[in-house]
């Protein structure tokens, strides 16, 4: 069997320095659509280096994205074909505000593997942390076709009931055409968001936004409209990735405030009658 669950799980963590810069945050910030209108205050503090507070969600491409979504396909234990691999979902737990110039060390482990008969999710933990103490963890659920089936533990289910009531909230985010053009800066240089001949290939008609780029755009949107801009609020945030966007189209970001310190979000293409684009997404807050 291609993963083998229990050498995966077994094996030493991978660690390395990661480094950014304020321009590195600026550009993040830049490629989920931050500054517009330009001068707006509210967004100088995403732009202008006098103002700047970083978005936790920077956290997913400090260090170029370093060691990235895939690398857990190169941990002992797993050997996969890319063409199987889907980003399933994403977890971020913030352990104090990022700073916005940075060195710290990254350690890597394949932290859960799970049978879901016909697939096997890796969860990819990375936990960073500078001279200070620890800063984030990010966890990236990997959703591999084809490599289920052999009897192991089912893992927890990432479906959520629906959130009850009208949203509290509802934003518009356009995206830009050219946005995922500027995102793959940040690190992620998968043609399938940039070259319209590999999108083809890869079974879509034209290059599709980043995963990870939708994130950043909601929980900006998130921390803008329910925490007052205050972007050190956020303690948590996780999603599951429903379904993609193509460069152009709108995001309808749907918001329920819930029980104290938790936003419930929905996030659909409004062109594409709602076609869900990330789910089952709850924020936490101070």
């Amino acid at each position: 069997m291609p993963i083998d669950a229990a050498r995966a799980l077994a094996a030493e963590p991978r660690s390395g320095g990661i480094t950014w810069t304020a321009k590195d945050v600026q550009l993040y910030h830049l490629g989920i659509g931050a500054g517009r209108p330009a001068t707006d205050p509210d967004e100088l503090r995403y732009t202008l280096e006098s103002r700047l507070h970083v978005l936790p969600s920077f956290a997913t491409v400090a260090g170029a994205g370093k060691p990235g979504v895939t690398g857990g396909l190169s941990m002992p234990g797993v050997d996969v074909d890319l063409a199987s691999v889907l980003h399933g979902g994403q977890t971020l737990r913030v352990h104090r505000p990022i700073p916005v110039e940075g060195s710290a060390t990254a350690t890597s482990r394949v932290a859960a593997v799970y049978d879901k008969g016909n697939a096997a999710v890796l969860v990819m933990r990375t936990e960073v942390g500078d001279t200070e103490g620890p800063l984030w963890t990010n966890d990236a659920q990997i959703f591999v076709r084809g490599e289920g089936g052999w009897g192991g533990d089912r893992g927890p289910s990432a479906r959520l009931p629906e959130p009850g009531g009208e949203p509290d909230r509802t934003v518009e985010c356009p995206v830009r055409p050219d946005q995922a053009l500027l995102y793959r800066l940040s690190g992620d240089l998968n043609p399938l968001h940039a070259d319209p001949e590999f999108a083809k290939l890869a079974g879509f008609e034209r290059p599709i936004l980043h995963g990870l780029c939708t994130y950043g755009m909601t929980l900006k949107a998130v921390a803008d409209t329910l925490l007052d801009g205050d972007v050190g609020r956020v303690r948590s945030y996780t999603t599951r990735f429903a379904g993609v966007v193509f460069p152009g189209e709108t995001l309808r970001i749907r918001m329920w405030r819930e029980e104290a310190g938790r936003v419930r979000v929905a996030v659909a293409a409004a062109e594409r009658d709602d076609a869900p684009v990330l789910a089952d997404t709850v924020v936490e807050h101070s």
